[in-house]
């Protein structure tokens, strides 16, 4: 249960006046929850990108990436084409429509698109086509083009495989993971296209730096504001495709 602090001292006297330095939310430990689920829930409550994230309608803390990474790179523009690739929940997305003009919005700029596909199902979000889809099936790339109407622009991926609590283990997964999204993206994204994946650091990934090295102009590796201090999370965005 959270325990949320009143704004009084234990001596009676009001402390919710200006000047008052934001109260932490503290979470007590319950019978059956792991330490490491408390220590979670307490971060969530506390995470003002989680707070701002609901304040906003976002379905997620991780709008705010990919925002910070279109901000610094541009690459989500009007008109623009783009697959979301592990879409779920659809915070990336919700972001995309607004910066592509996917519902045309913006008067006189052209109107993008955007497809998410992921292994569950997602509630609907205006402006963006969403499909329950393993991107690693045979033939998805094909789908996805027929979809699409086309190539692609912008191939984005937040994906994460699933925690073992072995780091080095986690850190081989996702890197795999980034691999086959690549290759996905070799296969579906125009020339001159983007792809942008999360990766973990941890010494790994030089292979997968080689690759997009001889299919990009340029391979950034940058870590957003918003991704937390004590995450190893880092994102690589690969802009200027070779076809």
């Amino acid at each position: 249960m959270a325990k949320t602090p009143t704004g009084r001292s234990p001596t009676g006297k009001n402390t919710s006046g200006r000047g008052q330095r934001d109260l932490k939310v503290k979470v007590k430990s319950a019978r059956g929850r792991k330490l490491s689920s408390t220590r979670w829930l307490q971060r969530q409550l506390n995470d003002p990108y989680v707070k701002r994230a609901k304040a906003e309608g976002y379905r997620g803390r991780a709008a705010f990436k990919i925002m910070e990474l279109d901000d610094k790179y541009r690459f989500l523009v009007p008109g623009a084409r783009v697959v979301d690739l592990g879409a779920a929940p659809g915070g990336w997305c919700q972001v995309a429509v607004k910066r592509v003009n996917a519902l045309g919005e913006k008067q006189g700029k052209a109107i993008g698109s955007i497809l998410g596909v992921d292994l569950q199902e997602m509630e609907p979000i205006a402006g963006c086509d969403l499909y329950q889809l393993d991107f690693m099936d045979e033939d998805a790339d094909q789908q996805v083009r027929e979809w699409l109407g086309g190539k692609a622009d912008v191939v984005m991926s937040d994906m994460a495989a699933a925690s073992s609590g072995h780091k080095q283990t986690d850190h081989l997964r996702i890197i795999s993971l980034c691999e086959a999204a690549a290759y996905f993206a070799f296969d579906v994204l125009d020339e001159g296209g983007t792809f942008v994946a999360k990766v973990l650091a941890g010494g790994a990934e030089g292979e997968l730096q080689k690759l997009l090295k001889q299919r990009f102009a340029k391979v950034a590796n940058i870590k957003p504001p918003s991704s937390r201090s004590d995450s190893s999370e880092k994102f690589v965005v690969a802009t200027g495709f070779r076809a």
